[in-house]
């Protein structure tokens, strides 16, 4: 019920003010819904599936009925050896046949049965190619979802800096009231304030338009109003080893090179069995009548059953047969290629989304205790400066540590987890 919702808010509604929290799970199962790309590869897939029956194979017979009917009027003049003539003015012929047939291939070098496999194997590839997409929209909403909570932190963080920035300047006034203190150290601390309440109004823009992104991939229209949560879960642990064994068995890329080959292959075997004869059958029940006004004819009727066949055998076909199997063999051989490169382009990128998920998770580590030292090292900063121990200029500048060491942790945990959704992608496990 709660998803029912949120999803009929954000496609059919835009309420001013609405605060609804928005998960990144939910996000993800709007997004399965209603994203545009996802809906289209959907139909590429569904088109592929009609596609695989024994009737597109060739296995299958054809049935119609049929008919037909004519009408004339003619003038004829007849003259015969024996010196005999016949004159007709306004002849008449009627004429109407009806029937019905089949049709049936029963031998074609098996190429119908190739072909239905072939059918098998694409109906198996725009599935693979509907869950890359899938993996890839869920990728870009995962990371757009959390590129929201990244800057929604910094604004969090840019907020606490104006509190410090607030307080320093309540001190500074006090002391430049009191006589004790220069009035521009008073105006640097209350520039300085200003400047990062014009950061906090960028950085709700900066929101905003993450939002826009994030509403574009879910369906959404881009002025409806969410909120997200606050934080970034690091909560994802591998095995390499693992990884490395199950990548070339379940990654979609790979999977999907390895239909595209499977699929040249078989159109090797269909295009040899075109040298193969062709078997066909035809069978039916025919009616016709012939309906003469006049003449040695007056009326013919014919109606019943009927059998027949062909047979077909490639005996020369300019040489088209040889070629065709000649550039299908090149395309496998190309498809191949491609497979053993997607190998090696995804492993690449598992490697590297391993390394950076290492890099991150030691960045954040150090970091974290380094953001717990620049804010004790405010604080202490400040401390000082209400018992006029310190200057202006050492709180400013442990201010400026503190908020640069704020953003480098920001970032390292949203770089950490889109390193977390990558290796999630290159898995299909997202």
């Amino acid at each position: 019920m709660k998803s029912f919702l949120i999803i009929s808010f954000l496609t059919l509604f835009s309420i001013a003010d609405a605060q609804v929290i928005l998960t990144v799970d939910d996000a993800v199962r709007i997004a399965l819904k209603n994203n545009y790309g996802i809906l289209m590869a959907r139909n590429d897939a569904s088109i592929l599936k009609i596609n695989n029956t024994m009737g597109n194979a060739g296995m299958l017979p054809n049935v119609s009925v049929f008919g037909n009917g004519t009408y004339e009027v003619n003038n004829m003049d007849q003259a015969y050896s024996t010196g005999a003539e016949t004159n007709y003015t306004g002849l008449s012929t009627q004429s109407y046949s009806a029937g019905t047939e089949l049709t049936w291939t029963l031998f074609d070098g098996g190429k119908m049965f190739i072909t239905k496999n072939k059918l098998n194997e694409m109906e198996s590839l725009g599935e693979l190619q509907f869950k890359d997409k899938v993996l890839q929209t869920q990728y870009d909403v995962i990371a757009a979802y959390y590129e929201v909570v990244r800057q929604k932190q910094q604004l969090i963080s840019i907020k606490e800096v104006i509190n410090y920035n607030t307080e320093l300047v309540k001190i500074l006034q006090v002391s430049y009231d009191n006589g004790s203190l220069l009035k521009t150290n008073l105006l640097q601390a209350k520039i300085d304030l200003n400047v990062y309440l014009e950061n906090s109004i960028n950085q709700e823009f900066t929101i905003n338009a993450a939002k826009k992104n994030l509403n574009q991939l879910i369906g959404a229209n881009a002025e409806n109003v969410f909120e997200v949560n606050d934080s970034i879960p690091p909560t994802y642990t591998f095995d390499k080893t693992e990884l490395s064994k199950k990548l070339n068995a379940s990654n979609t890329t790979i999977l999907s090179f390895q239909k595209q080959m499977d699929i040249a292959r078989l159109n090797i075997s269909e295009y040899i069995r075109m040298r193969y004869p062709l078997i066909n059958v035809r069978a039916g029940y025919y009616i016709s009548l012939t309906d003469n006004s006049a003449g040695s004819l007056l009326k013919s009727q014919s109606y019943g059953p009927q059998l027949g066949g062909s047979i077909s055998i490639p005996l020369f076909q300019s040489g088209n047969i040889n070629r065709q199997i000649s550039i299908a063999k090149l395309e496998a051989s190309s498809a191949s290629f491609r497979l053993e490169n997607s190998k090696l382009e995804v492993n690449k990128e598992m490697l590297n989304a391993i390394a950076n998920f290492e890099n991150q998770q030691r960045l954040l580590n150090i970091e974290t205790t380094n953001n717990e030292f620049t804010k004790e090292m405010l604080e202490i900063s400040l401390q000082r400066m209400k018992l006029g121990q310190t200057t202006s200029l050492e709180v400013h500048q442990a201010q400026e540590n503190y908020v640069q060491s704020s953003t480098r942790l920001i970032n390292f945990k949203y770089m950490l987890k889109i390193a977390e959704i990558k290796l999630k992608q290159l898995m299909a496990e997202l």
